[in-house]
């Protein structure tokens, strides 16, 4: 089979590779379509440390069953179509053991940490797949892992209903955020990001304001606000915008080493509350819902994906910050 393989941080092959056999418990999925993250521009900068190399990335896809392993139950079939939560938790860790799976002390991911889904096939376990009905096509099937970390960002943040929130950042994740918060109740959503044609997409999505910096985003603070960039700045702005009593939703990938400069007597004296968000902790379900639904509009995030031979071009376009999410169809 083809796939994209990094041998080491900032070396990119496609390369022929075996396909995968299904171990115990495991399905084979032939990728139909997967979509490139920020986290990996991070593994293909080096700037993940989990990740080990070499190793095939892509960890938000979905495609159809091609084989089944021992173990795996009757009821899945070849030719099923499933999207895939990535997650590969321990289960006996002190964190998995109090029901915080994505703070693992063992924490593994499909196309993170094992070969992933820039492939015509990729092995996971059949508890991590969810079928996906005819409504829901590949493309939108590969949006729901992403959709799925935004549920949980969204069951950190709590009630929303009546208030004012700002997102800094329009990429897949501050689009799908937003249009999450609209449905929750919030009484306005402000978007601020540096991209013009991506605030065009906001204020399309339903955003009551959009501006290119924080400064000029609307008069009066915010109840809540969420940083989907994971830029030091727009945090420290984020945390600026905030009214008392307010939450601040760290949902962005800064790198290791980054930092920040808050006030700590302001999170003191005006009771702030900073939350983090990582990965997805058993939301995939209800991402799966969501889109089958038809909840989220995916038509302004989604282009028309590309074939593995141009994935150095598609992750250079990502980089760049052009286009929403970029995705690829390893068959094409």
């Amino acid at each position: 089979m083809r796939a994209v393989v990094w041998d080491k941080p900032g070396q990119l092959r496609v390369a022929d590779m075996p396909v995968p056999t299904p171990g115990n418990g495991e399905l084979i999925v032939q990728v139909g379509i997967c979509g490139i993250c920020g986290t990996d521009l991070h593994i293909a900068d080096g700037e993940f440390p989990p990740t080990p190399y070499p190793i095939i990335p892509g960890h938000e896809f979905s495609g159809r069953i091609a084989a089944r392993g021992d173990g795996v139950p009757g009821d899945w079939r070849e030719g099923q179509r499933v999207a895939v939560d990535p997650s590969l938790f321990c289960g006996y860790c002190p964190a998995c053991r109090a029901g915080r799976g994505n703070l693992c002390a063992n924490w593994n991911a499909i196309g993170d940490t094992v070969d992933g889904a820039f492939a015509e096939y990729v092995a996971v376990p059949f508890a991590n797949a969810y079928l996906i009905p005819d409504n829901v096509d590949d493309r939108q099937g590969a949006l729901i892992e992403p959709l799925s970390c935004a549920v949980h960002g969204m069951r950190l943040i709590g009630p929303v209903l009546g208030q004012r929130v700002l997102i800094i950042g329009a990429g897949t994740m501050g689009l799908l955020l937003l249009q999450l918060l609209l449905r929750s109740g919030a009484a306005s959503v402000t978007v601020v990001d540096r991209k013009p044609a991506r605030l065009d997409v906001a204020r399309a999505l339903g955003a009551s304001n959009v501006a290119q910096e924080v400064a000029a985003a609307d008069a009066g603070r915010f109840a809540v606000a969420v940083d989907a960039t994971g830029a030091p700045s727009a945090i420290e702005a984020a945390f600026g915008s905030l009214d008392r009593g307010g939450r601040l939703l760290v949902f962005g990938v800064a790198s290791g080493d980054a930092s920040v400069s808050l006030s700590p007597f302001r999170i003191y004296n005006d009771e702030i509350t900073i939350l983090g968000s990582m990965a997805v902790l058993n939301s995939f379900g209800e991402a799966v819902d969501l889109m089958a639904a038809g909840a989220i509009d995916t038509a302004p995030l989604l282009g028309s994906p590309v074939s593995l031979d141009q994935f150095p071009e598609a992750l250079a376009r990502v980089r760049n910050g052009d286009g929403i999410k970029v995705q690829v169809a390893p068959g094409q």
